[in-house]
């Protein structure tokens, strides 16, 4: 039989676990081991990171997607939702306002639209990189080519965000049409580390038909591929898809997931998600006290923000906002921590 503090001081040592132990640690945690994983967590990101938060300017750029993923709000067959694309001189302007706030990293996401061809994207990264020399770029626009993610490294990009969601073939056959694969999602992730990019993955936590044995295998995915950023977020049902009656992910797994991932990843870049200041008011500061060391303040201009609608009820005004930083400063500040103005680029360490 197991015991549950052993385990967890493994993790802590050894980095990972078997799949079998994952799926006990998962299964039979108690309020006690939360408070204990996430006290592991919080000192292994105190080690690496001190009192420093890292903030990224969220751009959302365009809700066009030609993917039509069972769970997500902006699929390309929601005819209710309402499209919108930013000009580059939008864009350009988000980073001002973003560089104008302090903010050293600019996150460009959104859906994968066609209408972007690689050489409008590398000319959007080329101004931005010719303006804010000192500033870092993360992309997260989904499957692309080889030659694609080569071409906008080249351009000047530092950082690619692309969740694999799931890494178990029947449960991703679960979430999306017989269109997308995992095997080439998974492949899209490999040549990003092979081209250099700080390279980041994640997956929902609770999303449709999911079974602790396939976070076990998610978790030993990460373990395998190494990324440089993790960001992991409850499941939320959005109205206008197939999952829309579905269950919210749970909050308190989410939080234990992130201390897991702290231990097994110490200097990894994790993200208090949006999605988790959604399911719960205190969710950022509760998944920094996890071990979560980034938050992504929205840049995109007001107008749009609400028609970038993964889920329902996403926050999307108010202290997540780039224009309240000093708000979101004052949350940090209240649990012990300071917002960094530094680019926060992952830093390896030796094993």
């Amino acid at each position: 039989m197991f015991n549950m503090n052993n385990l967890m001081n493994n993790l802590e040592k050894q980095r990972t676990l078997t799949k079998e132990e994952f799926i006990h640690l998962l299964t039979n945690y108690t309020r006690e081991d939360m408070d204990y994983i996430s006290d592991l967590a919080r000192n292994t990101s105190k080690i690496h990171f001190g009192n420093q938060i890292y903030t990224r300017g969220l751009i959302e750029f365009t809700n066009y997607c030609k993917n039509d993923c069972y769970y997500c709000g902006i699929r390309g067959s929601n005819r209710n939702a309402i499209r919108y694309r930013l000009t580059k001189e939008e864009i350009l302007e988000c980073c001002k306002l973003g560089f104008e706030l302090g903010f050293r990293t600019f996150v460009l996401q959104g859906g994968e639209d066609l209408s972007f061809k690689d050489e409008y994207i590398v000319d959007i990264i080329t101004s931005i990189k010719e303006q804010y020399k000192d500033c870092a770029i993360t992309l997260s626009i989904g499957e692309k080519s080889y030659d694609s993610y080569k071409y906008y490294k080249e351009a000047g990009a530092d950082r690619y965000l692309l969740r694999h969601e799931t890494a178990n073939d029947e449960h991703y056959s679960m979430l999306h049409p017989k269109s997308l694969s995992l095997k080439h999602r998974k492949q899209c992730l490999f040549d990003l580390k092979e081209l250099g990019y700080q390279v980041g993955t994640g997956f929902m936590v609770g999303s449709p038909h999911q079974t602790m044995e396939h976070i076990a295998e998610d978790l030993l995915f990460i373990k395998d591929l190494s990324p440089e950023m993790v960001g992991i977020g409850p499941f939320l049902p959005h109205h206008d898809t197939p999952f829309k009656d579905e269950e919210k992910g749970s909050y308190e797994l989410t939080l234990f997931l992130i201390s897991i991932l702290r231990l097994m990843l110490p200097n990894a870049l994790i993200p208090a998600t949006t999605a988790l200041g959604t399911i719960h008011p205190n969710g950022r500061e509760q998944g920094i006290l996890a071990g979560a060391n980034v938050v992504m303040p929205n840049l995109s201009p007001v107008s749009v923000r609400k028609k970038y609608e993964l889920y329902d009820n996403k926050i999307c005004t108010g202290d997540e906002a780039a224009e309240c930083k000093f708000c979101l400063q004052n949350r940090m500040k209240k649990i012990g921590y300071e917002l960094s103005v530094s680019r926060g680029d992952f830093k390896k360490i030796s094993n």
